[in-house]
């Protein structure tokens, strides 16, 4: 790839260089999404993903009704203990305890999210098996509310609404994997390109042996194809012969 004066490649070099090597960006970028997409769904394991909505809401005495708002302010903060003691070894051994027997259990995560000023939070589980999702979501929300009690003293939380199966997975993201087998396959394929380009020490024009390496140009000899050599030897081939042939006659 040829370089100016100021030692930087321009855009039209770069432009060549892409187009000169466009068989190897699109080879590579097919190899790489291809291997994306064999690993995605046949290497990768679906999994999927049920959440039950936890509500923690204090009740007070009518006598207390004015400090509601404290209460429910308290009741936000407790929220990330909450969080804390459900991923907990408190919770969650029993949860494995109670749902070892279901499939992909052993490989089940429990996660919880929260919503900014909101009393309700959603603990959620993701497994192999839709049906052990639902499961152990369900069953961390319910030994989370038989535990809380004990370790807190309190009675403020309520089960909103339970798990249910949801038979669509959540991982492996298909259309994100292709795409960044795309993305990775152009990118090293480009790279590819450039590192060849480098590494051609092939002279591709006169001025190079003069300007750059200061040699004395004696001439140029133009390349042929072996196609147009072998018809030129064939018509002298063939004009030799009727030379001889009317030498012979005369």
């Amino acid at each position: 790839m040829e370089q100016t004066d100021q030692n930087v490649v321009t855009i039209s070099e770069i432009l060549l260089t892409l187009r000169k090597h466009i068989k190897l960006i699109l080879g590579t970028t097919i190899l790489i999404t291809a291997l994306a997409a064999v690993v995605t769904f046949f290497v990768m394991t679906p999994k999927y993903s049920a959440g039950t909505q936890i509500l923690v809401n204090r009740k007070l005495s009518a006598d207390m009704q004015g400090a509601q708002l404290q209460a429910n302010q308290a009741d936000i903060q407790m929220i990330n203990t909450y969080k804390d003691i459900i991923t907990s070894p408190v919770v969650q051994k029993v949860v494995k305890t109670q749902t070892r027997n279901l499939p992909g259990s052993v490989d089940s995560e429990v996660s919880v999210a929260t919503q900014t000023n909101s009393q309700v939070f959603t603990v959620n589980a993701t497994a192999t098996n839709p049906n052990t999702a639902a499961s152990v979501a369900n069953k961390t929300a319910t030994v989370f509310k038989q535990k809380i009690g004990k370790i807190m003293s309190i009675n403020n939380v309520t089960i909103v609404s339970k798990a249910v199966v949801n038979n669509t997975p959540v991982s492996p993201r298909v259309n994100l994997n292709l795409l960044a087998g795309v993305v990775l396959g152009l990118i090293l394929g480009i790279g590819l390109a450039f590192l060849s380009e480098f590494n051609d020490k092939t002279v591709k024009d006169e001025s190079f042996l003069t300007d750059t390496l200061g040699l004395t140009s004696l001439g140029i000899v133009n390349e042929i194809k072996q196609r147009d050599l072998e018809k030129q030897v064939s018509q002298r081939l063939a004009g030799f012969e009727r030379s001889e042939n009317m030498r012979r006659r005369v």
